[in-house]
C-alpha cells in the first residue's frame, strides 16, 4: 500500500462508460479486480460498491496525483490496494500479493483523466497556458519541452504520422524545428500556435494541434509499448472465466486491443501441412459482444466520453 497523503484536494471526475464496465465486468462479491489505470476513481468507487467484506480491488496509476487521491478517497478500506506505477508493471505487482493468475475482472481506461486535462500545469492541453510537460508520471523520464528540443525532424514527423496519424506530420515538424532554433518551445500554447500555422487545413469543430499533441504525448509517455505489455500480463493474470475491459480513445489503442483478443481467440497457429487437427488450435479468449461506444446521453452529459471505444474478453484457459 501507498503511503497516504491526506492534504490532497478532492476534485470531480466522470468515469466513462461506468453502467457497460460494471455490467461486463460480472462482479462477485467476494471477487478479485484489478483497475489498472485509476485515474480519479470513478470506476474503482463503483466496483468497491459491488464487492462484499472479502472482496479486493487492485490499483494502478502512473501520476503521483492520482495515488494521491486514491489514499484520501479510500482510507482505510481494507478491500484496496493501490501501486504507483504503469500497468506495463502489473505482474510484478500482482505477484506481489500473490493474486496473480487468481484475478476475476481487470479494467483499463486508456484515456487522460479530466484533472489531467484541465491542469494547465500538466501540459496535456493545447487549449490552456501551460509548461509543456505531457508526462503522466512527473516523477520521471524527460518532459514534452526536452524532448522536442532533441529530436531529430525526421524521427519528429515519424511520431506525428504514426501516433497521430497526421497527415501533415512532415510540414508540421520542420514548422517544429526551425522554430525551436529561434527560441526553446517551452509552453503548450507556444507549441500549438506553430503547429496551427504550419497546418494548412483542419477538420472543422476540431484544434489542428489535437493529434500532433496526442502522438508527442504517447511517445513520451511510452504508452503503446505499455499496453502491450499490460495487455499481455493481464491475460496471464486473469483466472480462468475473468475478463479483460479495455477502453481506448483512439484507433492505434483500439487497433492493439482488437487484434490482441482476435489473437487469443485464434489460439496457436501451426505452420500449414503439419498434422494438427484444427481443434488442437484451442481459443485462449472470446469476445463478449461487440465493441461499445457511450450512448448520445453520455456525451452530451461528458462530451469527452465521445471517442472511447469498450472490448471485453474472457478468458478460457
Amino acid at each position: 500500500m501507498v503511503a497516504c497523503r491526506m492534504e490532497e484536494k478532492i476534485t470531480s471526475h466522470q468515469p466513462v462508460l461506468l453502467t457497460e464496465v460494471i455490467a461486463n465486468l460480472a462482479i462477485r462479491p467476494d471477487g478479485i479486480y484489478v483497475d489498472a489505470t485509476f485515474g480519479r476513481g470513478g470506476h474503482a468507487q463503483a466496483i468497491l460498491n459491488q464487492l462484499g467484506p472479502t472482496g479486493r480491488l487492485m490499483a494502478m496509476d502512473k501520476d503521483p496525483e492520482a495515488i494521491a487521491y486514491a489514499c484520501q478517497l479510500f482510507a482505510g478500506d481494507k478491500r484496496f490496494t493501490i501501486q504507483h506505477g504503469s500497468f506495463a508493471e502489473l505482474e510484478i505487482f500482482l505477484k506481489k500479493y500473490e493474486v496473480f493468475g487468481s484475478v476475476d475482472g481487470i479494467l483499463c481506461d486508456l484515456g487522460v483523466s479530466s484533472p489531467q486535462l484541465d491542469n494547465p500545469e500538466r501540459g496535456f492541453s493545447f487549449l490552456r497556458e501551460g509548461k509543456l510537460d505531457m508526462r503522466m508520471n512527473i516523477s520521471q523520464g524527460v518532459d514534452a519541452a526536452s524532448w522536442l528540443e532533441t529530436i531529430s525532424e525526421q524521427n519528429l514527423a515519424t511520431v506525428l504520422w504514426e501516433y497521430g496519424e497526421e497527415r501533415y506530420s512532415r510540414r508540421i515538424a520542420k514548422a517544429i524545428v526551425k522554430a525551436r532554433k529561434e527560441q526553446p518551445i517551452t509552453t503548450t500554447t507556444q507549441l500549438a500556435e506553430i503547429i496551427a500555422t504550419a497546418h494548412p487545413a483542419w477538420q472543422k469543430g476540431k484544434h489542428p494541434a489535437t493529434q500532433s499533441f496526442q502522438a508527442i504525448r504517447i511517445a513520451i509517455n511510452e504508452e503503446l509499448e505499455d499496453l502491450k505489455r499490460g495487455l499481455t500480463q493481464s491475460y496471464e493474470a486473469l483466472k480462468v472465466g475473468g475478463r479483460l475491459l479495455v477502453i481506448s480513445f483512439h484507433s492505434l489503442e483500439d487497433r492493439l486491443v482488437k487484434h490482441f483478443i482476435q489473437e487469443k481467440e485464434r489460439g496457436e497457429q501451426f505452420p500449414a501441412g503439419l498434422p494438427i487437427k484444427k481443434s488442437c488450435s484451442l481459443s485462449k479468449m472470446k469476445r463478449i459482444g461487440r465493441a461499445v461506444k457511450p450512448s448520445d446521453q453520455e456525451i452530451a452529459f461528458n462530451p469527452r466520453a465521445r471517442s472511447a471505444v469498450l472490448r471485453i474478453a474472457e478468458k478460457l484457459l
